[in-house]
């Protein structure tokens, strides 16, 4: 019902917020507002346009990535790296969390990967993650070659198992390693290095093109370093004395994310840090709040340059650094 009185103007924006209700809101075609409003088509699409152009419409999208989407660019920014991808915390266990967190890895890695890449490896629950979410649409020319020695027992903890499973699946090549994580001794680990069989497969890794790791934890019931280092579990006295808070690579790290003054740091077959740092790009894939430790202390060392994790632990990250920031303020 029109008012004989009602001013143009006012006539006018109130055809164009019913149009905009009707369509924004009822979800109508512009052919059924037509048919309702008794105006063309044209007409309708012109108010529309109208009604967007004059600020009457505010679209505003609700969705789980757009936490995720300032949560990376937070976290980049606090530890200076290239890229990093959150996955939204839409599970609820920590296991389909890091399926999550595998298939953004693996989406992101497809995303950069291309013919002649060298990506080198380690082994974890993480990596493992993103081996299995991958679903690549073309067969890539690449190789894929462990960073460290092997350790066999479980799926994940085995480097050669988990290469050759990234191979088979991109349509690459698999490099192997016959050589154990830890040795019984500094010498021993200096000799079994220097075997060509050996140096090669590493030196490999050395001039790897793409990198992606674990990231373990030290100070938890789950740690996989204890899968790794299995001696660890009756060392755990000597690790808390050395200060180590995290795990790359294999090595135990302290606050600073420098290698701590633990033995079996000194006994392990693999990349040096300095040598993984040196890889074009490298990503950690990791997940679950018993890494915001870790990973706080990893980005302190600057060995990464990429990271994908989930929203909750990034928060927890960022939530460390304020209070760590405020308590020195």
């Amino acid at each position: 019902m029109e008012f004989a009185n009602e001013h143009p103007a006012f006539h006018s924006a109130r055809q164009i917020y019913q149009v905009l209700v009707m369509y924004y809101l009822d979800g109508k075609k512009q052919s059924e507002i037509a048919v309702e409003t008794g105006l063309s088509v044209a007409s309708v699409n012109r108010l529309i346009r109208q009604g967007k152009e004059s600020g009457m419409v505010e679209i505003t999208i609700k969705s789980p990535w757009l936490s995720a989407h300032q949560l990376e660019s937070d976290l980049a920014a606090l530890g200076q790296l290239q890229q990093v991808v959150v996955a939204p915390n839409v599970a609820r266990s920590e296991d389909h969390s890091l399926q999550m967190v595998g298939a953004a890895a693996a989406e992101y890695l497809l995303s950069r990967l291309k013919d002649g890449d060298v990506i080198a490896i380690t082994g974890g629950k993480g990596v493992s993650a993103l081996v299995e979410a991958l679903q690549p649409s073309r067969k890539y020319d690449v190789q894929v070659v462990p960073a460290l020695g092997c350790v066999q027992g479980k799926h994940y903890t085995d480097v050669n198992h988990v290469a050759s499973e990234m191979a088979a699946r991109l349509g690459g090549h698999a490099w192997q390693i016959h050589a154990p994580l830890f040795t019984d001794s500094a010498d021993e680990r200096d000799m079994l290095m220097g075997i060509s069989a050996v140096d090669q497969v590493l030196d490999k890794a050395r001039n790897a093109t793409l990198a992606v790791v674990g990231l373990g934890s030290i100070h938890s019931d789950n740690s996989s370093y204890y899968d790794l280092n299995l001696s660890a579990r009756h060392a755990s006295s000597s690790i808390e004395t050395s200060g180590a808070r995290s795990e790359l690579l294999a090595w135990l790290l302290d606050a600073n994310g420098q290698p701590a003054p633990f033995d079996a740091n000194r006994r392990l077959v693999g990349l040096t840090l300095p040598e993984l740092q040196r890889i074009p790009f490298s990503m950690a894939v990791v997940a679950g709040r018993d890494k915001v430790d870790p990973i706080d202390c990893v980005l302190h060392g600057q060995w990464l340059k990429g990271m994908v994790t989930d929203e909750s632990t990034a928060a927890g990250v960022l939530e460390l650094a304020l209070s760590r920031g405020a308590s020195h303020g």
